[in-house]
């Protein structure tokens, strides 16, 4: 006799769920995902050392960021290790006279420095046990340093990431005789990107058993990928009976608090590696009864074809209104 218990079956609510949960689902009234791609979910309870991800952050954050980090954490050091040979007292260095520097503080600082990086011109030496140990301990932190640095700043060059540009509002409005929901991207960088699909989800608020529920709904596009991205793409979502804003008007979409999660994943010539981004679009993003500014230019005298990445955003309003307008 087979005494294994049955597996309960599996919801079509379930099998939608993107991965938020439940709960997020049921209680979070703020959008899920934000322009830039990042969620409005966090988590606790991890211990500090355990939540700390340094290399993760380092890799992650801004050029100017990273830049900034590297500039405090060099002179940080240097400021340390200045300091120390400041406490060995005033016999600790041997100076040049040509240096020119009179403040002790100073020539320790700039002492540090030649050693940090190895420089050593001659005219500032340690002199006593104490500052020669200072020294070898600094040696080793600065060729410590120096690999560091240089890993972390190839790691970074290496990496391979997007900057595909989202058109700043959706749009709903008439479309081969249907209705449709559009939105454009292009990519602000020179690198190609092949292979390119995109996702389109609707998450709504719906009435479940007499509970406002958010629920997930895929929905199909006109075409879900193109082979080459060399220009711009305008997503498109034709909206007919089968798709579930079949009916919905600007204030359905705003009184279930309608958002549009999107996910973009191609592949990346340069590093041969599959690349994405995502974002979304909230019920107020979405302009009704527009189109996007055509975004080509004339060609050129060669016959090349261009885009104007700055009309990306732009939109024209259309005189006839859609049915759900009405």
């Amino acid at each position: 006799m087979n005494t294994q218990p049955l597996m309960t079956p599996v919801s079509q609510e379930e099998t939608n769920d993107l991965g938020f949960g439940s709960v997020v689902a049921r209680e979070s009234q703020r959008r899920l995902l934000n322009r830039n791609g990042s969620f409005n979910v966090s988590r606790t309870g991890l211990g500090l050392m355990s939540s700390l991800s340094p290399y993760q952050a380092v890799l992650t954050m801004s050029w100017r960021k990273f830049f900034a980090m590297t500039l405090l954490f060099y002179l940080g050091t240097n400021v340390l290790f200045a300091t120390a040979y400041l406490l060995c007292g005033p016999g600790s260095l041997a100076v040049s006279a040509q240096l020119g520097i009179k403040n002790h503080f100073l020539l320790c600082f700039f002492f540090s420095v030649h050693t940090l990086a190895t420089i050593g011109y001659g005219t500032i030496s340690p002199v006593g046990l104490a500052a020669n140990t200072i020294v070898t301990i600094e040696s080793f932190v600065g060729l410590f340093s120096i690999a560091l640095g240089t890993s972390l700043l190839f790691a970074r060059f290496s990496r391979p990431t997007t900057k595909i540009l989202f058109s700043n509002y959706a749009v709903i409005a008439p479309y081969h005789g249907l209705t449709a929901f559009e939105f454009r991207i292009t990519n602000a960088r020179r690198n190609q990107i092949i292979e390119l699909e995109a996702q389109v989800l609707l998450a709504r608020f719906e009435d479940v058993n007499g509970r406002k529920l958010r629920r997930f709904h895929r929905l199909s596009l006109e075409r879900p990928g193109v082979t080459f991205f060399p220009l711009s793409w305008t997503i498109v979502h034709p909206i007919d009976e089968s798709s579930p804003l079949f009916g919905l008007s600007a204030e359905d979409l705003r009184a279930t608090k309608a958002e549009f999660l999107i996910l973009i994943t191609g592949f990346d010539e340069t590093f041969a590696q599959t690349v994405y981004t995502r974002s979304s679009y909230l019920f107020e993003e979405i302009v009704w009864n527009a189109r996007f500014t055509d975004i080509f230019n004339h060609p050129t005298d060669d016959g090349l074809l261009t885009i104007d990445v700055r009309k990306l955003h732009l939109l024209e309003r259309l005189e006839t209104k859609t049915q759900s307008e009405r």
